[in-house]
C-alpha cells in the first residue's frame, strides 16, 4: 500500500458528510458546554450557595489528611473535593436538559413540516370485475377483425 493510496483513503473518509457534520457538532457542543458551565458557576450556583449559608460549592471538600510541615516544606493536604463534583453534576443536568429541549423542539418542527406537506392524491380505484370482463371482450372483438 503506497503513501498516496493511504492519503486518498484518508481524504475520502474525511470528506464524507457525516464526518464533517460530526466534527461541527463536537465543536458547537464544546462551546455550548462552556456557556452552560459559566451559567451554572456564575449565575445559578451563587444564589443557591447564598441560600444555604454563603457556601461556594467548588470550595467544599472533606479533608482526609491535613497539610503538614516536614523539614521546612509544606506537604499538601489530602482532600476529597465533593463540591467540585456537585458543580459538574449541575452542569451535566443543565446541559442534558437543554439538549433534550432542543431535540424536542426540532422534532416538533419536523412534525409540523410533515403535516403542512400536501398529501399525495389517492390512487384511482381498481376496476371492478365487470369492467375487467368488458375490457377483455372488447380486446377479443378487436382481434377478430
Amino acid at each position: 500500500m503506497g503513501k498516496s493510496s493511504f492519503l486518498q483513503e484518508f481524504k475520502a473518509f474525511a470528506m464524507k458528510g457525516n464526518v464533517i457534520d460530526m466534527a461541527v457538532g463536537v465543536i458547537i457542543g464544546g462551546a455550548f458546554g462552556k456557556i452552560v458551565s459559566s451559567i451554572v458557576a456564575d449565575v445559578i450556583m451563587p444564589p443557591i450557595g447564598l441560600l444555604v449559608g454563603g457556601v461556594n460549592f467548588t470550595d467544599l471538600k472533606w479533608v482526609l489528611k491535613p497539610a503538614e510541615m516536614v523539614d521546612g516544606k509544606e506537604i499538601a493536604a489530602v482532600t476529597l473535593n465533593y463540591g467540585n463534583f456537585l458543580q459538574v453534576t449541575f452542569d451535566f443536568l443543565i446541559i442534558a436538559f437543554s439538549i433534550f429541549m432542543f431535540i424536542k423542539l426540532l422534532t416538533k418542527l419536523t412534525e409540523k413540516k410533515k403535516e403542512e406537506a400536501p398529501a399525495a392524491p389517492p390512487a384511482p380505484p381498481a376496476p371492478s370485475k365487470e369492467e375487467v370482463l368488458l375490457t377483455e371482450i372488447r380486446d377479443l372483438l378487436k382481434d377478430r377483425k
